[in-house]
């Protein structure tokens, strides 16, 4: 079974911290192991964090919270995944990130589902393609060859950033939807020039514009309110936060002027 691997560290630019943050009386980190650890087709939840002085507040959270944690390199992220993986010997990664405490478990399955005879499946790709899940309930699956592969291969300092671009980049996908046997989902499948064969989970009506990630204070304040409005904060899915926001419509507004990070974006994290 996969191991889902979460990348967190300190110090972001736009909210430095955030991981920790505190929402509903949790770590925005700890929201997100517990929701990954629900999701049926994980076998383990690994937090992959750095090996900078600033992070060793996420390792004593995993510490005390007995959530496997491994420490790598700060600026090549792709690094970091592929050294996880190797360390606890999952040959099916799950890539989440710690600034999405509202990812649903069921849209992990399905995105997990969606990688068989894939290299690579995802339920979104970043700017500039297209997306039609809320920003803050992305998942990527990738095997282990795969990773591997890009970690051997990829050289831009966006590709190890960003971790699995190299493997997607220039996609094309056959516009023929699949449909996965639960209403309103379908996947894209294509290949990219590198040779990976590629997955996208997507849901008709689009929601693509949404965001639900934390990655500014607009951001951690839209979410804030919408936890205080989920009638369970510890066990809801993404249509019950979709539900807050048709109850709650001016939530949008929060948040509506945040540019989200293209694949290409990179940060100077030496």
């Amino acid at each position: 079974m996969p191991t889902a691997i979460i990348q967190a560290r300190m110090s972001s630019t736009r909210l430095p911290g955030k991981v920790l943050m505190d929402i509903a009386g949790q770590p925005i980190l700890a929201h997100l192991v517990e929701r990954a650890r629900h999701a049926h087709t994980v076998e383990q939840v690994v937090v992959a964090t750095t090996t900078d002085a600033s992070d060793d507040a996420i390792q004593r959270l995993c510490i005390e919270r007995g959530y496997p944690c491994y420490r790598g390199s700060l600026p090549d992220v792709l690094d970091r995944y592929t050294q996880a993986a190797r360390e606890h010997n999952a040959q099916t990664i799950v890539r989440l990130t710690a600034d999405c405490p509202l990812m649903d478990p069921a849209i992990l399955d399905l995105t997990v589902e969606a990688l068989a005879g894939h290299d690579f499946a995802a339920n979104r790709l970043p700017p500039p393609w297209t997306r039609s899940l809320p920003i803050g309930l992305d998942v990527e699956v990738v095997t282990r060859a795969a990773l591997e592969g890009a970690w051997l291969e990829a050289h831009e300092r966006y590709h190890r950033e960003h971790v699995l671009p190299y493997i997607y980049e220039g996609v094309v996908f056959d516009p023929q939807p699949n449909p996965v046997g639960i209403e309103g989902f379908y996947t894209l499948h294509g290949y990219s020039p590198h040779g990976y064969k590629i997955a996208q989970l997507h849901h008709a009506p689009n929601y693509g514009t949404l965001r639900w990630t934390v990655d500014t204070p607009a951001d951690l304040e839209l979410v804030r309110q919408v936890f205080a409005h989920l009638v369970d904060p510890l066990d809801f899915t993404w249509r019950d936060v979709l539900d807050v926001f048709e109850r709650h419509p001016a939530l949008v507004e929060i948040n509506a002027q945040i540019t989200h990070k293209t694949a290409f974006d990179t940060e100077n994290r030496l």
